[in-house]
């Protein structure tokens, strides 16, 4: 089973550092993708071409977690034993992040799962550390470690 991250945008400075540290922590595959996002269009319309571009990148039997600030809000053993779940189902898991203006309800209606990260909306680079670091922290969990204080 792999975990991919499919986002629009590229990492630089300390997010690409800190992404990079929880991609070294995590046991098993992991695949990242990015997509440029577009700078010059209107906002509808960079949305659409990023969905575009997120629905090509999601593969066809993977189980499709989006991030997205109207999401459900979560434990993080709530989301270990969700990730757990998940994994037992066999199927790969895609978690995708949309670009500064959100994502379609194209790219809305694909998803299997919407998560949030509470109600307050964070930079999409800064949500992709966070994943990592919540994946890695679900990793801990469900191994017993005692990474995670309650």
């Amino acid at each position: 089973m792999k975990f991919f991250i499919i986002a629009i945008g590229k990492m630089r400075g300390a997010e690409l550092d800190a992404c990079a540290e929880y991609l070294k922590r995590l046991k098993g595959d992991v695949i990242v993708k990015e997509m440029a996002a577009s700078k010059s269009l209107p906002a509808a319309e960079t949305q659409k071409a990023e969905a575009e571009l997120l629905l090509k990148a999601i593969p066809p039997k993977a189980f499709v977690v989006l991030l997205d600030e109207r999401g459900k809000d979560m434990t993080s053993r709530e989301l270990a034993a969700k990730i757990a779940g998940w994994q037992q189902q066999g199927s790969d898991l895609a978690f995708v992040i949309g670009g500064a203006d959100g994502v379609t309800d194209k790219v809305r209606s694909r998803a299997n799962f919407t998560l949030g990260f509470g109600k307050l909306t964070w930079p999409h680079r800064l949500v992709r550390v966070m994943l990592l670091e919540q994946l890695y922290r679900a990793q801990q969990i469900n191994a017993g470690h005692p990474y995670h204080r309650d």
